[in-house]
This record gives C-alpha cells, sequence and structure tokens, in this order.
C-alpha cells in the first residue's frame, strides 16, 4: 500500500455530464475521485480493484485496520457481494436508498478487494440517495468504495471547498454538487441474531431501525474495530474542543446551540435537524478561525442529537 501518494493536479469540477465522465474514467483507471453524496462527500473508487482502494487508503492517511463503506446500486448488486437475511432486507426495504449502512456477511465469491473489509468476514453497504453518487455507480456498474473525503481522523467534508483543503495534491478529481444535505454520515447497523447493533449513530436514529422492524437495538459493539467512524479520535478538528459549554472562556471560539448564543450557532431554534446539517460546517469554520481552541455548546441527545453527540466526542477526544 502506498505510504505517500504522488502529487497530483486536482481538479475541480462541477457536477454534470462532462464531470461524470471524467469520474468514470478516472474510477475505470483504479483512481478515486471525490462525488457528494446525501451524508458527507466520499472518496469513491472502485471496490473490486485492491490497488484503487490502496489509493483511497494512502490518499487519505488511513489506517488499514478501519474498513470502508461499499456504496451500490440496489439489492441486486448488493446480494452479489453479500448475504442478506430477513431482518436485513427488511431494512434495506424501508431505508435504501438513503443513509443507512448495514454490516452483513461477505460473499466468498464477491470479488471485493480484501482491503475493504480490513479482514473482517462482514463488509459494510449502503445504497445511496444523491445523484451523483447515484450516476457514477450506475456509469461504471461498479460498487464504489467510498469513505469521507478527507485527510483521516479529521473534520468530515460537507462543500467540495472542505475536500479540496484536506485533498488537494492527494487526488486527480473533485465533482461539486454544492453542499450535502444530511451534514453527517450514515447510520451504521449490523442486523444478526433477532436483533439490530447500532454501531454508528446517524441520521436514522435508533428508534427509527425499532420502528420499522419491532426488533430490539442494542448500542455499540465490541473492543475490535468492526465498521468506519468506530476510532475513539475521528472527526476531529487541529484545536483542542471543549463540549457541553454554557459560554465561550477567553481564546474559544463558540459554537452555540439554542439559546446559548455563541460566534456562530449549529441551531438558533434548538432544531436538532438543523444542527446535524450544520455540525461539520461549523466545525470548519471554528477550525479556520484565529482562535486557539473551540467550544460546543450543549445538544440534548435525543433522536439525532444522539449522532451529533457521539461526533462531538470523538471530535474533542
Amino acid at each position: 500500500m502506498q505510504e505517500n501518494p504522488p502529487i497530483l493536479r486536482t481538479s475541480l469540477c462541477r457536477y454534470g455530464m462532462e464531470a461524470l465522465a471524467h469520474a468514470e474514467k478516472l474510477v475505470r483507471e483504479g483512481q478515486p475521485v471525490a462525488i457528494p453524496t446525501e451524508t458527507v462527500y466520499g472518496l469513491a473508487a472502485n471496490a473490486l480493484d485492491s490497488d484503487a482502494v490502496a489509493r483511497i487508503y494512502a490518499a487519505k492517511g488511513r489506517p488499514s485496520f478501519n474498513p470502508l463503506i461499499v456504496h451500490v446500486s440496489g439489492m441486486e448488486m448488493a446480494e452479489r457481494l453479500a448475504h442478506f437475511d430477513d431482518l436485513a432486507t427488511r431494512l434495506t426495504e424501508r431505508f435504501w436508498p438513503g443513509p443507512l449502512t448495514l454490516i452483513v456477511p461477505v460473499r466468498e465469491d464477491s470479488g471485493l478487494s480484501p482491503l475493504v473489509m480490513a479482514g473482517l468476514s462482514t463488509v459494510a453497504l449502503r445504497m445511496p440517495a444523491h445523484r451523483a453518487m447515484q450516476a457514477l455507480i450506475d456509469r461504471t456498474g461498479l460498487p464504489l468504495a467510498a469513505p469521507s473525503a478527507n485527510r483521516s481522523g479529521a473534520i468530515s467534508p460537507t462543500t467540495a471547498e472542505h475536500v479540496l483543503r484536506s485533498l488537494e495534491g492527494r487526488i486527480p478529481l473533485i465533482i461539486d454538487d454544492g453542499a450535502t444535505e444530511r451534514g453527517l454520515e450514515s447510520t451504521i447497523a449490523a442486523p444478526a441474531g433477532g436483533q439490530i447493533r447500532l454501531l454508528r449513530p446517524g441520521p436514522i436514529t435508533a428508534d427509527m431501525l425499532t420502528e420499522a422492524t419491532g426488533v430490539p437495538v442494542v448500542m455499540g459493539g465490541g473492543e475490535k474495530i468492526e465498521a468506519p467512524g468506530q476510532m475513539e479520535s475521528h472527526y476531529a478538528p487541529s484545536k483542542p474542543v471543549r463540549l457541553n459549554a454554557a459560554q465561550a472562556q477567553t481564546g474559544e471560539y463558540m459554537i452555540g446551540f439554542g439559546d446559548v448564543a455563541g460566534d456562530i450557532s449549529l441551531s438558533e431554534t434548538a432544531d436538532l435537524e438543523e444542527a446535524a446539517t450544520s455540525l461539520f460546517a461549523a466545525l470548519h469554520i471554528a477550525d479556520a478561525s484565529s482562535a486557539p481552541r473551540i467550544a460546543i455548546a450543549p445538544v440534548p441527545a435525543e433522536g439525532i442529537g444522539a449522532a451529533i453527540n457521539d461526533r462531538l466526542r470523538r471530535a474533542a477526544a
């Protein structure tokens, strides 16, 4: 696996047929390209090609024990890659396309690069709802491995400009289709044994999973990394982060929420959906400010607030 990717000329192209044709050519040549999904911008490459997947890891500086999410066009492609029991199938019927990643047993004849699974017997699969990623999968006919398009462990990108600041010179192409809709990475769930293990909270909440299936949801897994986003320090700015701050201290850039004011606010009306959408953009702004530290107001942990607090805890770790 490459430790230091070569310095590349990074093109930033608006979404359209010309940009997609360029992206398709690069993917077929084994190169990763940055492209939006409805959650965050992803760094997509052919999941069947180990050299291509290795270039994802190298561009991000991502540790090889951290598996990747594979994006698919639908169940026909997904079932060529993994085994789906009744519970997993019910979840796809309810939440695909959308921000739900499922951890399911990989098929021995899947053809997936072993680097995608990072030594596990399971694979993380998702059917995205964004036109750009959908179009690239359809044009190539390939499952695309696509972690967030940023340096490993850093703040996730919700705009093409975020990607450019993080990966310029490390990837050949960024497709710009505006800010992402959701702003938080997908929920990751492992359905098996009559229950659903929630490995990473996200836009699809535990209550939504239970409501859709009638199956109990349990939190987390063991000590082993089973899915992306489980590393203790992740989504992190370059500055120290203080959580649950009622007000800023000297030298802090304050990110407010609700009645707690700040230099900017995740949501002045205490709307958790708005806060989720604006979280990473706010962290990027705070990280680029002249203040040496960042403070963040308390955010309730109900609903999608659980996902917000998960990202904040890892950002502050």
